[in-house]
């Protein structure tokens, strides 16, 4: 039940979208996405440029997931009516047939955690990124997350490409089966 695709959904609004964590979604937490973006990337710098180009990504997912979700259209998204819009959009599908603008926000997460830049996440990458996230009390628990998420190909190449990340994403959003590797993508659920 901690991996059900409604507590998967409620941790992506909880733990990713919404930054102020005021319950609901709007478009200041996706300009201070487009801040800790561009921080995390940059190690601590915020450099213009890059702040530019996530400014540009976070504005274009803002629009286009209101566009999906604000039914009431009153600039504000809940969680259900965030469940609703993935619903509609993701569930069932392949990473190819996401909105753009989402696909765009999954790139740039995952250039945040690759904090090498070697184009592989690897366990390391993954706990940073994760207990930055969530609380546990025992990295153990995230580590064996990571190793969930592994086939044979990360586990030789010692971590997730952006093609690997992207297939895990869209099972994650788009796979109410709780069995398969996708669910572990962000850590352990903490379902408090």
């Amino acid at each position: 039940m901690a991996y059900s695709w409604n507590n998967r959904v409620d941790f992506v609004v909880r733990y990713m979208y919404d930054i102020d964590n005021n319950g609901q979604l709007d478009q200041k937490d996706f300009e201070c996405m487009a801040v800790r973006a561009c921080v995390i990337e940059g190690k601590g710098e915020c450099n213009p440029v890059k702040l530019s180009e996530y400014q540009h990504v976070m504005r274009s997912l803002w629009d286009e997931i209101s566009d999906l979700a604000d039914f009431d259209k009153d600039g504000r998204i809940s969680t259900e009516e965030f469940k609703q819009a993935v619903k509609e959009t993701c569930l069932g599908k392949k990473y190819g047939e996401f909105p753009q603008a989402m696909k765009a926000f999954i790139e740039a997460n995952f250039k945040m955690i690759d904090l090498n830049g070697d184009g592989v996440v690897n366990k390391h990458e993954f706990c940073y990124n994760c207990i930055n996230r969530i609380a546990v009390d025992n990295a153990q628990v995230v580590y064996d997350a990571f190793d969930s998420l592994l086939n044979d190909d990360d586990r030789r190449r010692g971590g997730l490409t952006l093609s690997r990340y992207q297939e895990l994403y869209a099972q994650y959003l788009g796979n109410v089966d709780e069995k398969q590797p996708g669910v572990y993508l962000f850590g352990p659920l903490n379902t408090d």
